[in-house]
């Protein structure tokens, strides 16, 4: 295939590097011809870097740099061309303009792509002649290691286009999603429910950033935390991101901005860009906070409150540690209560059971099973118990984050954005479920699609948690969606795409 790629810079090489490797023939144009000049050879140097690491043989290398064709101009006649990727600038009319020059000098058979990542596809479609030609194919950075794509019909596309252009995508070695033109498409609507979840808990200062980021990382098993994560993408990207989409779902509770955000971006704390965002970076950055020493007693008795399987795992946990296990039913009076808490907080615990408050600890059931253990600490505790209670939970070689008290704590309330907001995007049929999963993975580097993650935790302990989460706090973004609730209800796996009522007309 014969492929124009329009835009020189960090994009528009990466497709060309993708595509020539892929084995087809890529025309690269640019507004500037110095950064035609530029792209081409630095793709050449990744060529000949792939050849060297034996990612790829000598011969193939060269090929593949044969088959990049530099342009004098990105609207240059080409007769051979049938498809267009275009990686310019974000901006509605440059994007429309240039579609329009593309129409008058290419075969009307060349299908013409855009690889924007916020602008509707079919508003751009809206400008041209022929909006049946034009869709989305949205790319990653760096497109050659990021390897999925989505692939994004508008409102016009030609029917069947959307999975023509897939499959040359697979064929060319991507994954390729279809995913409807909507605000974020997959991956950045997506990736909204870590961030959202994660500086909302810091808005309650249920735990610093710090604190959440490790426990993102060590629980729940993500490469980096969330806070990590938008200071390597840029604060003043990701704010932008998520009002775009509060605002295109208008104003969707489950995707509801922080009021922390505006601030930090004015105050140009951006994150490693900027040399400082949640973090400091550079030569003068201080070095990581340290895990704090525990210091209180890890032979002080304790019991767990309450039945059930989590109550199981936590005792079970606690007996191989070796912890001074009151046997189940028992008290003794200075003993440590500790309870597995469940989209709940541990306040509502002690006032439902009786429990004393001073001695009366949380601990995430997400948490028993991992290196890192979760400590919920409510303001009536007292601190002489908060210590032995960390002390007791790193046993057998444990480290324990303590956090606030609150209803879910900090990886339950992660997880559940996570896999709410990918469920609402399976509800709405914005993608099919197999391809969230693929998309997520690919793109944002989670250890499990969220679905798939869903369906780990389970439909039923999912839906109980959320339900649990609405009842405690009454704040709407954790409300279930329907798409748990019917798989819970009907014992459906959450990656299920289910049956629909067209079925009933086959």
């Amino acid at each position: 295939m014969r492929i124009r790629v329009v835009g020189a810079g960090v994009m528009g090489r990466g497709i060309a590097q993708w595509a020539v490797t892929a084995g087809h023939t890529v025309e690269l144009g640019d507004a500037r011809r110095e950064s035609v000049d530029e792209a081409v050879a630095f793709v050449r140097r990744m060529l000949d870097r792939a050849a060297e690491k034996g990612r790829l043989g000598r011969a193939e290398a060269d090929d593949a740099a044969g088959r990049l064709v530099p342009l004098d101009a990105p609207d240059a006649p080409g007769d051979g061309v049938e498809l267009v990727i275009e990686a310019v600038l974000e901006d509605l009319a440059v994007k429309t303009e240039l579609f329009r020059r593309l129409e008058e000098v290419l075969p009307a058979t060349a299908v013409l792509a855009t690889n924007t990542s916020s602008l509707p596809v079919t508003r751009i479609a809206a400008g041209l002649r022929e909006p049946e030609r034009l869709v989305g194919l949205h790319f990653f950075n760096p497109v050659p290691l990021m390897k999925v794509v989505e692939v994004i019909p508008g409102a016009r596309t030609r029917p069947g286009l959307a999975e023509e252009l897939a499959e040359t995508v697979r064929a060319s070695g991507h994954a390729a999603v279809t995913v409807a033109d909507t605000p974020g498409f997959l991956v950045n609507h997506a990736g909204r429910g870590l961030v959202t979840e994660a500086l909302a808990l810091l808005e309650e200062q249920a735990a610093p950033v710090e604190a959440v980021d490790r426990i993102a990382r060590d629980v729940l098993g993500l490469r980096m935390g969330p806070f990590e994560l938008m200071d390597l993408t840029g604060l003043d990207v990701t704010s932008k991101v998520v009002d775009t989409i509060w605002e295109g779902f208008r104003y969707s509770e489950r995707l509801r901005p922080s009021f922390l955000t505006p601030n930090r971006v004015a105050a140009g704390l951006h994150g490693r860009k900027t040399g400082e965002g949640f973090y400091r970076y550079g030569p003068d950055a201080p070095e990581p906070v340290p895990e704090p020493p525990v210091t209180g007693d890890a032979r002080r008795a304790v019991r767990v409150a309450g039945t059930g399987p989590h109550a199981v795992a936590l005792r079970e946990a606690l007996a191989a540690d070796g912890a001074a296990l009151l046997p189940e039913g028992q008290d003794a009076p200075d003993a440590l209560v500790l309870v597995p808490v469940w989209g709940d907080s541990v306040a509502r615990a002690v006032a439902e059971m009786s429990l004393p408050r001073g001695r009366s600890f949380g601990v995430d059931p997400l948490s028993v099973g991992r290196p890192r253990r979760v400590l919920s600490v409510t303001p009536a505790a007292d601190p002489v118990a908060a210590r032995d209670a960390r002390a007791v939970l790193a046993a057998g070689g444990h480290t324990v984050t303590a956090v606030r008290d609150t209803a879910g704590s900090v990886a339950q309330r992660l997880l559940s954005s996570i896999v709410s907001v990918a469920a609402s995007v399976a509800e709405r049929g914005l993608a099919r479920p197999a391809d969230i999963d693929t998309a997520v993975t690919a793109g944002l580097g989670y250890p499990h699609g969220p679905l798939a993650w869903g369906d780990l935790v389970g439909a039923d302990r999912l839906l109980e948690l959320q339900s649990a989460l609405l009842a405690a706090t009454g704040d709407p973004r954790h409300r279930p969606t329907r798409w748990l609730a019917e798989r819970a209800r009907l014992g459906m796996a959450l990656t299920d795409p289910g049956t629909g009522p067209e079925a009933a007309y086959a």
